[in-house]
């Protein structure tokens, strides 16, 4: 599908360092400001959940359903993407990423269901990220080091929820708390270093917020926190909610939006 084309950054074997570690407690509070009283004791709680719909040129062609959960030991958050009925050429594939509670990657596993059987697996290991891939379970893994930090986002092709974690994670170092609300100084960028496991590339991509904004969103208009999300491959336009919930994102070069059912 097209739009997979658009969040391929292909870079050399080994890429940058990046420039912090976040706090996913940080994450947690942000969300907890905006959302309904959460039980601080409980030992596993869902943070978001629920499905995106994947349309080009009008037209919807997939469907990503999501899980974000945490617990005492970070959070936990699983995808999966399927391509509907009208498409002609089907694909179905799932993730998941699992983060510890300073927010650093502890391990991210990604299978193709369909067609093929694929399938990745990228742990830290010391001062780098290794990834393990094969073309089916049963063929022989190879293996591919970056030089990376256990602090880099994963940004994989087809799964929209990591963009979510992203612009939490920049909520969480670009933006202040004041009077119980979140203040975001606009058309500051920040930047994070990411890794596509999906393309074995890693890339540099910046976060910026350019304001509230009013968006049509299933016919009905919302008033939407606006970030843009900007890299060498292209823009994409994020739109989330007062509870900083991911609610649409835009990519203009590929004619493509992605909307929260």
């Amino acid at each position: 599908m097209q739009f997979r084309n658009h969040l391929t950054g292909r870079r050399g074997r080994f890429g940058f360092r990046s420039t912090g570690v976040f706090s996913l407690m940080g994450i947690v509070a942000v969300l907890a400001l905006f959302s309904a009283a959460k039980d601080k004791d409980s030992a596993d709680k869902g943070v978001d959940s629920g499905s995106f719909g994947v349309f080009q040129n009008g037209h919807r062609v997939a469907t990503e359903t999501f899980s974000i959960r945490q617990n005492a030991g970070g959070s936990v958050a699983t995808s999966q993407f399927k391509t509907d009925d009208n498409v002609q050429e089907k694909a179905e594939q799932s993730s998941e990423l699992q983060l510890t509670e300073k927010g650093e990657l502890r391990r991210y596993e990604w299978k193709e269901l369909i067609p093929g059987k694929a399938e990745a697996v990228v742990v830290p290991n010391e001062d780098f990220l290794m990834e393990r891939y094969g073309d089916n379970p049963q063929a022989k893994q190879r293996e591919q080091p970056f030089l990376l930090p256990a602090s880099t986002s994963i940004l994989d092709d087809y799964f929209f929820i990591q963009r979510e974690i992203l612009a939490w994670k920049y909520l969480a170092t670009g933006c202040r708390q004041q009077n119980g609300q979140i203040q975001c100084p606009d058309k500051q960028r920040v930047q994070f270093g990411t890794l596509n496991p999906h393309a074995r590339s890693s890339m540099q991509v910046s976060v910026e917020f350019s304001g509230k904004e009013k968006v049509s969103i299933h016919g009905t208009e919302r008033e939407l926190n606006r970030l843009t999300l900007q890299s060498e491959a292209g823009v994409w336009e994020m739109w989330l909610d007062d509870q900083f919930k991911l609610v649409k994102i835009l990519v203009r070069d590929d004619n493509t939006e992605v909307v929260r059912d």
